[in-house]
């Protein structure tokens, strides 16, 4: 199964750094850029690139189905990791790090100006946003440990950084040590994590609802209905597990191989964005590909 070309930023940007980037719940490609950064090496993973400026005036690039708009975010003080739409021409940026206690979320407004901020916690692994006013935010073992609000392992806010719910592992399941996959759609939040790998839903009520999968440290999930797809999983990273879920368990169905559109491996890719039925790639910070159910 391949995939398939969904955004690509225009070539008048290549020489500019992206900072963050994401596919957001409308399907638009962001492009998150500094216009002037160098790369800093980090501890692990890719370098990081470094505004020379701080604050500084960061460009927003939107291809929303092939048109591109611009806006421009106005004194960014943030090393930001992640960058999503909120209704009513909004953003939210976040700050993946955050331990000295700072407000590492900040809203933009449509003007292109902060509005105000707020601590989302430590150690954030994603953060994504629906079009019905919520941001939820899931964390990696060194915030759960050591962070109050992290601790949670998955946390749900409204638009105005006001927690909204966090959750509580019901009995006989395992906490939250690191989400690997989460997918986020309208009012309802998918997540597997680590050490067992269930597979958490919850909706707008926050009540949540555990089923056992037999997909190991997946790395993206796509679901509608009583389908779910995940990518990853079980040491082989180019592979799609179809499953449907019953009340209690995710049920393999079938396994396929997942490739580039010109049918080239698919071997290296960032972390995929889940959307509802869509599963989003990027193999760098300039193009994303799409599959899904």
């Amino acid at each position: 199964m391949a995939l398939r070309r969904h955004a690509l930023l225009p070539r008048q940007y290549d020489h500019r750094r992206v900072v963050a980037t994401t596919v957001d719940a409308w399907g638009r490609a962001l492009w998150l850029i500094c216009p002037d950064a160098e790369l800093e090496p980090r501890p692990y993973g890719s370098p990081y690139p470094r505004p020379r400026t701080d604050p500084y005036d960061a460009l927003l690039v939107t291809d929303d189905r092939g048109t591109i708009h611009e806006r421009t975010l106005h004194d960014v003080s943030m090393w930001v990791s992640a960058v999503d739409s909120l209704p009513n021409g909004r953003f939210v940026l976040v700050e993946g790090r955050a331990t000295r206690g700072e407000r590492n979320a900040r809203i933009y407004g449509r003007e292109g100006r902060s509005r105000h901020s707020f601590r989302m916690g430590d150690a954030v692994e994603f953060a994504m946003a629906d079009r019905r006013h919520h941001v939820w935010s899931a964390y990696f073992d060194e915030g759960v440990y050591a962070d109050p609000i992290s601790a949670a392992g998955l946390v749900r806010w409204d638009s105005g950084g006001r927690q909204e719910w966090r959750y509580s592992a019901p009995e006989g399941i395992e906490y939250i040590d690191t989400v690997y996959a989460l997918n986020v759609d309208d009012g309802v939040a998918w997540a597997s994590y680590y050490p067992t790998f269930p597979l958490l839903e919850v909706r707008t009520n926050g009540k949540p609802c555990v089923r056992a999968s037999p997909v190991v440290a997946p790395r993206g999930m796509a679901v509608h209905g009583e389908e779910i797809v995940m990518l990853g999983g079980n040491r082989q990273n180019d592979r799609l597990h179809r499953c449907r879920m019953d009340e209690h368990n995710v049920i393999p169905i079938e396994e396929v191989q997942l490739t580039h559109p010109d049918g080239a491996p698919l071997k290296q890719y960032a972390r995929p964005i889940g959307r509802g039925r869509h599963l989003y790639l990027r193999g760098s910070a300039k193009q994303w590909f799409v599959t899904g159910i």
